[in-house]
């Protein structure tokens, strides 16, 4: 089955078709059960007509009105979509027969251009990196290992000690149910050390997890959309500050009456304030490795803040506002830290009305 990614253009077309005069497009947009929820009617119902006897049409667009993802910070969930079509030609005016259902799988993703068109991932494990980093365990309380995985290509997931020995073992099912086919593998011990993904054709990918004390600053987590369409996360362990920027409306107020003033009145007048707050983030040190990781939560359109582990975290949404990165090597930098400005995404009053 292909998968769409939605943030990058998914073509469809019929090869050159000698005589091709037009092709329809029936579109259904739906989640539940793949086939059996798709609704009666198309979400859309397009016509295309023919250019050297090939009509293409491109869709991603249209899907991605539909994507929705909901943030819950202990318990991590992204649905897909599934995406049905078929198509109609119109050959040397003749109508011909409707052709069968072509099914495919949305995610919230996307492909570099040196991917090239449709660009599709055929990997379980959902993210690039191979290892996570974690805040230390501090008593009761610690971030536990969450491997995204795609349900239809994934087999089990092994959590292993130190000593190599087997902690706990998750196996995912293959599905058709549109919640569940990402689905975020909770490994629930602090003694973590690896956890090892074998696929349904397989091949095995091994994670390691490394927990990383800070005793001097406040760790804050960010967590992103990442190209695959999941949700992943990135600790920053080092030196944060915080600002507000402010915004105003204001007037000139006549304050005269009785042909005098009071000096205590503002002539200058605000009608609104409110501001905005922002915070400048310093990773800590990471291997080159996660230059890839860095990028896609820069080039993420939803981003939330973290400050906390279980069993008590505060999470708020945020958009990244640095508008550039320096890819960092250990050859020219030695150890690498990266410094990210992010935003709250809500005015500090609260004006929502």
């Amino acid at each position: 089955m292909s998968k769409i990614n939605v943030r990058s253009p998914y073509y469809i077309t019929t090869g050159t078709v000698t005589g091709l005069n037009s092709t329809t497009i029936e579109i259904y947009i739906y989640t539940g059960t793949q086939t059996t929820s798709r609704p009666t009617t198309p979400t859309y119902n397009l016509e295309g007509f023919a250019v050297n006897n090939e009509v293409t049409f491109e869709i991603s667009e249209l899907v991605k009105d539909y994507v929705v993802q909901i943030y819950t910070e202990n318990d991590y969930s992204t649905e897909i979509l599934w995406v049905d079509y078929r198509t109609t030609q119109t050959i040397n005016g003749v109508l011909q027969t409707q052709s069968a259902f072509i099914q495919l799988t949305a995610f919230n993703g996307y492909g570099y251009f040196e991917d090239g068109a449709n660009p599709t991932n055929s990997s379980n494990l959902l993210q690039t990196n191979t290892k996570i980093f974690l805040p230390e365990v501090v008593g009761t309380s610690f971030d536990r290992v969450r491997i995204p995985v795609d349900t239809n290509l994934n087999h089990h997931v092994v959590f292993k000690n130190a000593a190599g020995t087997t902690l706990e073992t998750v196996t995912t099912l293959i599905n058709t149910v549109s919640s569940t086919q990402v689905a975020y593998v909770k490994g629930t011990s602090e003694n973590i050390v690896t956890a090892v993904l074998s696929s349904q054709a397989g091949n095995v990918t091994t994670v390691e997890i490394e927990r990383v004390s800070e005793c001097k600053y406040t760790q804050r987590k960010l967590t992103f959309v990442n190209k695959f369409g999941a949700l992943q996360y990135i600790w920053f362990n080092k030196k944060s500050t915080e600002t507000l920027t402010t915004k105003k409306e204001g007037f000139k107020r006549n304050i005269v009456s009785g042909a005098t003033y009071s000096t205590l009145n503002h002539q200058d007048a605000i009608l609104t304030k409110n501001g905005k707050e922002k915070i400048t983030l310093n990773s800590g040190y990471y291997p080159e490795s996660f230059n890839e990781v860095f990028k896609q939560m820069e080039l993420s359109e939803q981003v939330w803040m973290t400050e906390g582990v279980d069993p008590s975290p505060v999470t708020r949404p945020v958009t990244v506002t640095s508008s550039s990165l320096a890819f960092k090597t250990q050859l020219n930098d030695n150890l690498i830290n990266y410094t990210i400005e992010v935003e709250y995404s809500n005015n500090t009053i609260n004006d929502i009305r």
